[in-house]
């Protein structure tokens, strides 16, 4: 599986970039997501809110992991101090608790530490 981050569906979004490989992912059944990236989505402008929204919240989704374990996995991976927040934690999070996922993104800091964990998706690789 496949988490998209925001950050590629906020560019999917704005420009149509990457349609290609959501569309390829998706006929795949690879694409993935997590409630918590939909929530970021509906804080921002949307075209066709509702249908979007609803769109997104019928793909599968990762397992949302408790704050406790998540501030586990912070110490135990010192992961403190990289620049991400407690959202990029979890989403990471939830990808270490489903084995053979990687997380695709554009977000910088994001894609340091998911390289340093084995599990960031490279956009050329991204279906097997």
């Amino acid at each position: 599986m496949i988490l998209v981050d925001a950050s590629i569906w906020i560019d999917f979004f704005r420009s149509g970039n990457y349609r290609a490989e959501l569309e390829t992912l998706l006929r795949n059944r690879q694409l993935a997501t997590h409630h918590y990236l939909i929530a970021e989505m509906a804080l921002g402008s949307l075209a066709n809110r509702q249908q979007t929204l609803a769109e997104l919240d019928c793909l599968p989704s990762l397992i949302t992991i408790s704050i406790a374990d998540v501030r586990l996995m912070i110490e135990a991976r010192g992961l403190y101090a990289k620049g991400i927040g407690l959202v990029d934690a979890n989403l990471l999070a939830s990808c270490l608790a489903t084995p053979g996922t990687k997380i695709w993104t554009l977000d910088n800091r994001l894609g340091k530490v998911a390289d340093a964990l084995g599990i960031r998706a490279d956009s050329h690789h991204l279906v097997n």
